[in-house]
């Protein structure tokens, strides 16, 4: 067992090595179009296409969403150049020796029955359900939701933004979402223009297949004596061969393509999409089955086929409504159960929010973007601010509505507590005054909900009028983002958790953690160290510098765990930091 562990087989091998293994294979792709090739190798080469292209296949259909196979495009593109690569092999063959291999000359013979007329009316059928159906259809729908896919990334990132402000996903389920975005706009922009490369590859393989019966016929006659008939039946049943073992795989990776490109996200695969949704209406097949029994009775028409296939759809929706019906009991009997647990569940209703704003309906456009609020985004700014300033990990915000709320109004709340309320206008502008004897303006007196400056709500119209008679005018999320802010930062005590300064002491721990070593537990718990940070954010002073806190903290905690006293030492120690934000202020 060690053994294996320690010298692993050679598939593991590759698959360590794969970068290599690709770009060898390129090249190798290269050398197949300048170096004549062994029909044995040729063969070999040829069932390496086909058993690529099934694999492709098999991939894509069972795939959950497109983005799982984002290296399709690439891989498209490189097998295009491999096809091509083995035509210009098996051209030199069928040219030079009027032989290309077991593989060609069996598609050639006994695909066709060896009637080149029969083979290259198969190979034009190929060709054109390559061309005309199938790669110009996948083509214009890679087109087209590359396209919409990009129209649609502004929305889908500020979806994203509002969910991690309201605290439903955390950074990381963030960065995954916004990742997945970005890799879905690639993936159908790459699949644009890769499926250039497929239609071309058809186009490519007609001129090909002409070419090679021409050069056919002129070497037969011409250079190896052969007669007329003879040399047209020979390179044209090789080249049909020919035509048709590349044209197979060409044509499996252009429906792979399709499927890859038309595939919606869902849990589950194809299959099991396509049975669940074609099945899914019992109804639909019992009229199916009808409609085959009265074509059976037809004059004419064959009846075991038609009355066969009838006796098996009838089968089939007999079994597909059980199993419907299957379904619809198990789901009634979940939901009843999920409700007596609701019923019986009643810690849910204990948990309380960190942090809450609850809104009146006339300020939801704040809140939603689509109608061009960006209180979100301001509120996660805030959230970065205060990080910097303070060193507090300010958690998620909640944002609710509440109907006994005036429209207008808004309260702030932490832990479930009300902290803060106030009422903005969101039709108007808060012009606040700056000078003792301001102008006067047509607007409604108020203060400012933050500072408690006299202020007016103005209307949007007279906002150059304002400004230049001495007032500061604000946008209303800018109002109420000023609020939030200044709360905050006045209650950043109530606000800052044992949980939370574990989260700090954790992040510390993973550069310095001698220094916490030596503090917790054997000096301070994490509750005292809680009531020292309290102290110091009662203060308003930052706890960002988190190392130098607790090394002050870990030299004197030995002497005395009084917190106001360790708070003492503390503000010593960040009198620098303390001068430079007062000096910043003046």
């Amino acid at each position: 067992m060690a053994a294996e562990l320690t010298h692993p087989n050679l598939i593991q091998r590759i698959f360590r090595q794969s970068d290599i293994v690709l770009s060898i294979g390129v090249i190798g792709i290269l050398i197949i179009m300048i170096m004549p090739l062994p029909t044995g190798l040729l063969d070999l080469f040829l069932v390496i296409n086909i058993t690529i292209s099934l694999t492709v296949l098999m991939v894509s259909m069972y795939l959950k969403e497109p983005v799982e196979f984002s290296v399709f495009p690439g891989l498209l593109l490189v097998m295009t150049l491999y096809r091509l690569s083995l035509n210009i092999a098996s051209t030199r063959l069928i040219l030079g020796d009027a032989y290309a291999g077991k593989v060609i000359s069996a598609f050639g013979n006994f695909v066709v029955k060896g009637n080149y007329i029969v083979g290259f009316v198969i190979f034009f059928i190929l060709v054109v359900i390559q061309f005309v159906v199938i790669t110009k259809g996948a083509g214009r729908i890679a087109e087209v939701a590359a396209r919409f896919t990009l129209d649609a990334m502004p929305g889908k990132q500020m979806a994203i933004d509002a969910d991690l402000n309201a605290g439903l996903i955390d950074d990381a389920e963030a960065r995954s979402r916004r990742l997945k975005i970005s890799q879905e706009a690639d993936f159908y922009g790459a699949m644009d223009g890769a499926s250039k490369f497929v239609r071309g590859d058809a186009i490519a393989g007609l001129i090909i297949t002409s070419i090679n019966i021409f050069g056919g016929f002129v070497i037969g006659v011409l250079q190896k004596g052969m007669s007329l008939g003879g040399a047209v039946h020979t390179y044209t049943l090789l080249t049909v061969g020919d035509g048709l073992v590349s044209q197979i795989p060409a044509l499996i990776l252009s429906v792979s393509a399709g499927i890859v490109v038309t595939r919606a996200a869902s849990e589950e695969n194809l299959g099991h999409d396509i049975s669940r949704q074609l099945l899914g209406t019992p109804r639909g097949l019992y009229v199916i089955s009808g409609a085959l029994l009265l074509f059976g009775i037809m004059p004419g028409m064959p009846m075991i086929p038609f009355f066969a296939l009838a006796g098996i759809t009838f089968a089939v929706a007999r079994a597909a409504k059980s199993l419907k019906q299957h379904e619809t009991l198990e789901e009634s009997m979940a939901e009843e159960k999920e409700v007596a647990d609701t019923g019986e569940n009643v810690e849910q209703y204990l948990q309380v929010d960190p942090l809450e704003i609850e809104i009146g309906y006339g300020l939801i456009p704040l809140v939603d973007e689509e109608q061009g609020g960006d209180l979100l985004n301001r509120i996660t700014t805030i959230r970065k601010q205060l990080a910097i300033e303070l060193g507090v990990i300010i958690p998620p915000i909640r944002i609710r509505d509440n109907i006994k709320l005036k429209p207008d109004e808004y309260i702030v709340k932490i832990r479930g507590a009300d902290v803060a309320k106030g009422e903005i206008v969101t039709s108007r502008l808060l012009a606040l005054v700056a000078e003792e004897n301001p102008a006067n303006l047509d607007g409604i007196p108020t203060k400012d909900p933050a500072f408690g400056l006299p202020a007016y709500w103005i209307p949007k119209q007279l906002k150059e009028k304002a400004e230049s008679t001495g007032f500061t005018v604000v946008e209303p999320e800018a109002v109420l983002a000023t609020h939030l802010k200044e709360i905050l930062k006045s209650n950043a005590t109530l606000i800052l958790s044992r949980q939370d300064v574990h989260e700090l002491i954790e992040n510390v721990k993973k550069e310095f953690p001698t220094v916490i070593e030596e503090l917790i537990p054997n000096l301070l718990n994490i509750g005292q160290i809680q009531k020292v940070l309290q102290n110091l954010l009662r203060e308003q002073v930052p706890i960002r510098d988190m190392v130098t806190i607790l090394e002050t903290l870990a030299d004197y905690a030995g002497a005395t765990k009084d917190p106001d006293i360790l708070t003492e030492y503390v503000r010593n120690a960040l009198s620098k930091t303390i001068y430079k934000n007062y000096l910043a202020e003046d």
